[in-house]
């Protein structure tokens, strides 16, 4: 009997134990329901947001797309309108100097024609006139150039002469305004080539001091004259440093 009655309390207990975890299960079930149910819907919520963003997004990146080549053909615009204006620019600059050139010219060709105007001579005394003085600029080279003729002719009786005589300290003298470069060096044997020769006066044994920015670099005796270029010797002792290409000479012993 006893152990019927403690069967009969344990499964009692059983019951109300269940009864008990069944009301607590339920509860957490409503709850984890509730939690779910909010869950789901803020996870709705945000991606709904979301879709709103991406489109917001893709606009703004289309928008931008858009922006960046309309400012790509604006910049080729710029570039092309600054183009034009500096040609432009260049045009006009060019015309003004040809305007100032025109009107230099106009002024010029006024102040002649009054010039002429007011010798009160004719066109074709004018004419005669500017014959005649091109005449005489011609007879005038023509004489300078028998001059320069007759000074060589001079300077070259005139050492032939103390030549002869036997005269002490005999140097053969060349024109003073005689002016030279040279042309070719042999470093090898001493002799250069000139770009002086007979027309200009040149004589054989005259000697030729060599600069070069205002400096001696040597001294060179002629030994072989042509008609336009000689050829001549450094002298020993007088050769001060390299002499190149390009170095000057003039006489060392000018006719006065």
């Amino acid at each position: 009997m006893l152990i019927r009655i403690s069967l009969i309390v344990a499964i009692l207990a059983a019951l109300g134990a269940g009864v008990v975890n069944f009301v607590v299960v339920k509860d957490k079930i409503g709850a984890l329901t509730t939690d779910r149910n909010t869950q789901r819907d803020g996870w709705t919520a945000t991606k709904g947001e979301l879709d709103k963003t991406q489109k917001t997004l893709a606009k703004t990146q289309g928008d931008l797309k858009q922006t960046q080549g309309q400012l790509a053909d604006a910049n080729t615009a710029r570039d092309k309108a600054v183009a034009t204006a500096a040609a432009q620019t260049k045009r006009a600059d060019d015309l003004s100097d040809k305007l100032a050139k025109a009107t230099q010219d106009r002024d010029e060709a006024q102040a002649n024609l009054a010039a002429y105007t007011a010798t009160g001579q004719k066109p074709e005394d004018i004419a005669k006139l500017v014959t005649a003085v091109k005449n005489a600029q011609d007879a005038l080279d023509v004489a300078n150039q028998e001059k320069m003729v007759l000074l060589r002719t001079v300077i070259h009786l005139t050492n032939e002469l103390a030549e002869i005589t036997g005269t002490e300290d005999f140097v053969v003298k060349l024109p003073a305004a005689l002016k030279g470069k040279i042309l070719v060096v042999d470093p090898k044997w001493d002799f250069v080539v000139l770009n002086i020769g007979d027309n200009e006066g040149v004589i054989q044994d005259g000697e030729l001091l060599v600069s070069r920015d205002g400096k001696l670099v040597a001294k060179v005796i002629v030994r072989t004259v042509e008609k336009d270029r000689s050829i001549a010797n450094i002298v020993p002792g007088w050769k001060l440093g390299e002499v190149i290409e390009g170095d000057e000479v003039v006489p060392a012993h000018p006719a006065s």
